[in-house]
């Protein structure tokens, strides 16, 4: 019944995008701009999200809302709708080429988990973890703290981080979709409030001017920066008071009552973390010394892109003109290649059977290169030459009036707004950051413009963090082995808590500008905010809560 009531709901969103296209193309046929800046620039990846959530289905929904920014770019003209969704510069083949890097990336990273899987690292990482770490608390932390030693690049860590920690989570009956969480959790707002990152280069970038470093204005804004802050706060205290809730609660009590780590017939990547013949001779370091030499060579080649070897250029600057797309795939080969000869000279698999590594890396791929493929499309389609998203949002800014105080706030909603409907925080704090330097002159008002900047890429962050379109909500999933929207329906009701309590310290922040002061009143809110959350779902979820806490006993006391 719930089956066809959704197909029932689905065709009816359907319908309505069907007759609200043919209105709108009846409206604006000839019209000079067309859908140039105006609010139905958001219409695609409101189509895009609203089907996923419907329909449960990601593919269908991206291409669709790919589809819509076609039809609204061209005006409805349909050769030229076709052109502008394969091979504009915004289309399906320029996105795609465009971004080869971190498909190579994706690639190598698929092929390195296949043959640690077959040697037996995982397996064997696996097993020193349900020795090591005692407690679902602990492996929940230990998740956290290896995505927050992970700081380079956010596509980096969840990849990583999911490789090593899926067996550990395993062990210890954490569902996928709350390991997705923690990996999604750890990756964005990590690389956020990291100074050495790909992300401090690019914010930099934005805000570099004559009068204004745009290294030292991220730097100062880290404080301010609440959602990433926050959210790494709520991890801990959620892992230590065993909290869950919404969906998510679902999800860990059958992973822990019922032995069920997905929840939902969707197994996106099953077959996966099948460990085979090699496992019995495996070892910690088959899976620590791959991993390990990645990260290296990811620096490495990260830094190379920036001109660090070049001479003159010092690591930091390397890091703020780095090229990701094109060192972290630099340094995903030369790792690759170590881990193929490090596993020859071992003995621990034979040429023939390690090349099957190359496809089987491949395949598991697929899906998040396919979802991501679409969302670079749809989110290209949005840009300055295509529906021109930025200069709507940039008139709905001219129009919030003199609130000075109050501004941050309401850029980090905004922020927010952006950040969900077009799946990029990079993009968001694009359009965003430009704006609040000149909101704030900084000469002038220092520390709200400081604060302001922090709202933009907190609010760019979370926007990010929450949408199922987002790059880095799906290689979260990717690298969980999660189906995606399983992931996006289960981290929400999470990010939600944390948008509440950020957007009231940012209240708090623009009326105090004492940066310390407001951090350790945000702090707290959130954690009574949590407290408070697990006093309500405790009393109201208690034969449930019961029930885990039962199982929880069944499975230590056999460890």
């Amino acid at each position: 019944m719930k089956t066809k009531k959704s197909r029932v709901t689905y065709f009816v969103a359907l319908g309505v995008i069907v007759v609200l296209l043919v209105i709108l193309g009846i409206s604006y046929k000839d019209v000079e701009g067309g859908f140039y800046g105006t609010v139905w620039s958001l219409l695609p990846p409101v189509v895009a999200i609203g089907l996923a959530l419907i329909s449960k289905e990601v593919y269908s929904s991206l291409f669709l809302g790919c589809l819509v920014g076609a039809l609204l770019i061209s005006q409805f003209k349909p050769w030229d709708t076709v052109l502008t969704l394969v091979t504009s510069d915004y289309g399906i083949v320029p996105q795609l080429a465009g971004n080869m890097g971190i498909v190579v990336f994706l690639v190598v990273l698929g092929i390195m988990v296949d043959l640690m899987n077959k040697t037996g690292g995982s397996a064997a990482f696996g097993r020193w973890a349900q020795k090591a770490v005692k407690t679902r608390c602990a492996a929940q932390l230990i998740t956290m703290a290896l995505g927050v030693l992970i700081f380079i690049d956010d596509y980096f860590n969840c990849l990583t981080v999911g490789a090593v920690m899926r067996p550990v989570t395993e062990s210890h009956k954490i569902s996928r979709a709350k390991l997705a969480y923690i990996i999604d959790a750890t990756a964005a707002p990590v690389c956020m409030i990291a100074p050495v990152s790909s992300w401090a280069a690019a914010v930099s970038g934005y805000v570099q001017s004559d009068t204004v470093n745009g290294i030292e204005m991220f730097i100062k804004q880290i404080p301010y920066n609440y959602y990433c802050l926050l959210t790494l706060v709520m991890i801990v205290v959620i892992s230590i008071l065993n909290l869950d809730y919404g969906p998510m609660l679902t999800h860990e009590y059958n992973a822990q009552v019922k032995n069920d780590l997905f929840t939902t017939p969707e197994r996106p990547f099953e077959g996966a973390d099948t460990y085979e013949e090699g496992e019995k001779k495996g070892s910690v370091l088959d899976l620590i010394l791959p991993v390990v030499v990645l990260i290296v060579m990811c620096v490495i080649g990260m830094i190379y892109t920036g001109g660090y070897f070049d001479g003159g250029v010092t690591f930091i600057d390397a890091f703020a003109n780095c090229d990701a797309f094109t060192g972290l795939p630099l340094g995903g080969m030369v790792a690759l290649v170590f881990t193929f000869v490090y596993f020859w000279l071992r003995g621990s698999i034979d040429f023939m059977k390690s090349m099957d590594s190359v496809p089987n890396g491949f395949i598991q791929m697929i899906a998040p290169i396919l979802i991501l493929t679409f969302a670079w499309t749809l989110g290209g389609g949005m840009t300055r030459n295509g529906l021109g998203s930025a200069e709507f949002v940039q008139a709905a800014m001219s129009n919030v009036g003199n609130l000075q105080k109050f501004l941050p706030a309401i850029i980090f909603i905004i922020a927010c707004l952006i950040g969900f409907a077009t799946g990029t925080s990079w993009g968001t704090i694009g359009i965003m950051a430009p704006i609040v330097v000149t909101v704030f002159d900084y000469a002038v008002v220092p520390e709200l413009c400081v604060i302001g900047l922090a709202a933009s890429c907190a609010g760019g962050v979370c926007g990010d963090h929450c949408s199922p379109i987002s790059d880095t909500t799906i290689m979260a999933s990717a690298g969980a082995h999660c189906f995606h929207l399983n992931h996006v329906n289960t981290q929400l009701p999470y990010a939600i808590t944390v948008v509440c309590v950020s957007f009231i310290s940012f209240i708090l922040a623009g009326l105090l500008q004492q940066v310390w002061l407001c951090l350790a009143i945000a702090v707290v809110l959130m954690v009574l905010t949590l407290i408070v959350i697990k006093k309500i779902v405790s009393k109201k979820h208690a034969g449930m809560f019961a029930e885990m806490a039962e199982a929880d006993k069944i499975l230590y006391a056999n460890k």
